[in-house]
């Protein structure tokens, strides 16, 4: 045994003294090259780490101004199905100090290996401002070193929020983490992507919910001190770098750049005017249109503050809607005032709605159903019944005036199979003797109230 001992120590005593290299976490920085267009920008630098070198900018903006986040916008925004998820999400997310906001400028938008990001930008809150730090790809060779300090960064801030992120973003760098074969992409504590709250707040107002747009309209960018005059397009960023590598002018890049910033403030502008919203900040919703409260309504309703999204959804038709859109409204607060057991206030609005062709046939049928089993008035059930059963079939009949779609005749004779049953039903009951006593079928007496109930 000691003989093998010896044979391994010396085995042992013949490897490498060399040291292992110790790679930093953070690049060091130097001064750009007077020469070089990129180096005259504001706050940049030239950062240098174990993998090589790449140009990092950095600036600080007092707007948009920090917003503390409100805890019930916080489990609004990362609610999921899954509770355990949930929990752990808004757990990380109630420290904003690892927050992270996140942008990238890339060589195109379909994704996949040949798409890199060569522009990333970062923002997170310091100093009641936005502190911004971007780094730039001057060549394809540039883009380990790139990816080194965004790691550093994200894992000193492990919670990311991002407009579409989610679906491009960070896809995009986690891919292209794996292709280096030699840096792991970094761990996200939690991701929050605001495209879908602010396409569930917005759209029915805006159409379009590009941070462009929402900007414009929604956040006021030049009350916040900054405007998009001479932008870059972003269909044309792509085009811009590629010359840029191939000898083309340094310029465009330098408003690449600038675009960027811009949607990184966009982006903490956007959630301050979302964490307004969901967390109900005194007096803010007066102010809100009503289409956006009808958008906040649809949006609380998914998340189950079913009490919420009926008083938004009132407020927004107390305000005033278009039609199409009142039909919808009406239709909603009906089925939120059901599911609130206020079957009174309910068969309200369907009384509203018979009238109204779109919504006829379903707010008939919400009475049928009202009167039948909760006002245990059924002459006033087939009324409603008889009466969608007729709407339902003037409104197949001038359908046909157009193309024959097979889903919309099946539609049709699924709903017509369903109210004749019911008219027939109804009538059926509405032979029944007056009270199921030993006196039943004997005419003219009226049945007890105890026994009516149980109807």
């Amino acid at each position: 045994m000691a003989a093998i001992a010896d044979k391994f120590s010396r085995l042992a005593a013949l490897k490498s003294a060399r040291q292992a290299i110790r790679r930093p976490d953070r690049a060091s920085l130097r001064a750009p090259d007077q020469a070089d267009p990129l180096g005259q920008l504001p706050g940049a630098a030239v950062a240098k780490n174990h993998f090589g070198e790449h140009l990092a900018i950095r600036n600080w903006f007092s707007t948009p101004e920090y917003v503390e986040p409100s805890r019930v916008t916080l489990s609004l925004l990362s609610h999921t199905r899954d509770e355990s998820i949930s929990r752990k999400t808004r757990a990380a997310l109630n420290d904003p100090s690892k927050w992270l906001f996140l942008d990238t400028e890339t060589t195109g938008l379909a994704g996949g290996t040949g798409t890199y990001a060569f522009l990333v930008g970062l923002g997170w809150w310091d100093a009641a401002g936005l502190q911004v730090e971007q780094f730039l790809m001057r060549d394809f060779t540039d883009e380990y070193s790139m990816l080194q300090e965004l790691a550093t960064r994200v894992k000193e801030r492990p919670v990311l929020l991002t407009f579409n992120g989610k679906s491009f973003d960070w896809p995009l760098l986690e891919n292209r983490f794996k292709m280096t074969r030699s840096l792991a992409p970094p761990k996200l504590a939690a991701h929050l992507d605001l495209l879908h709250p602010a396409r569930a707040l917005w759209k029915l107002r805006l159409g379009s919910v590009r941070l462009v747009e929402l900007e414009r309209r929604v956040l006021d960018a030049r009350r916040l001190g900054w405007h998009r005059e001479g932008d870059v397009e972003s269909a044309l960023i792509p085009q811009h770098y590629f010359d840029y590598l191939r000898g083309g002018p340094a310029e465009p890049l330098v408003g690449i750049v600038r675009h960027n910033q811009m949607d990184l403030r966009g982006l903490a502008a956007l959630f301050g005017q979302i964490n307004a919203m969901l967390s109900e900040s005194p007096g803010f919703l007066e102010e809100c249109e009503s289409l956006d409260l009808f958008g906040l309504s649809r949006f609380l309703e998914r998340r189950g503050e079913t009490s919420r999204a009926r008083s938004a959804c009132a407020q927004a038709l107390a305000i005033g809607l278009p039609a199409d859109v009142r039909l919808k409204a009406q239709r909603e607060l009906a089925l939120l005032a059901k599911r609130h057991g206020e079957y009174e206030r309910a068969a309200e609005i369907w009384q509203e709605m018979v009238n109204h062709c779109e919504d006829a046939v379903h707010a008939c049928e919400q009475l049928a159903i009202y009167y039948e089993r909760r006002a245990r008035d059924t002459d006033r059930a087939l009324e409603y019944a008889k009466l969608g059963l007729a709407k339902l079939v003037r409104k197949h009949a001038r359908a046909l005036h157009g193309l024959r779609e097979p889903y919309r005749e099946a539609r049709f004779a699924r709903q017509e199979k369903n109210f004749r049953e019911r008219v027939a039903r109804l009538e059926r009951k509405a032979l029944r003797p007056s009270f199921p006593s030993r006196h039943r079928g004997a005419p003219g007496v009226e049945e007890p109230k105890a026994t009516r109930a149980l109807w």
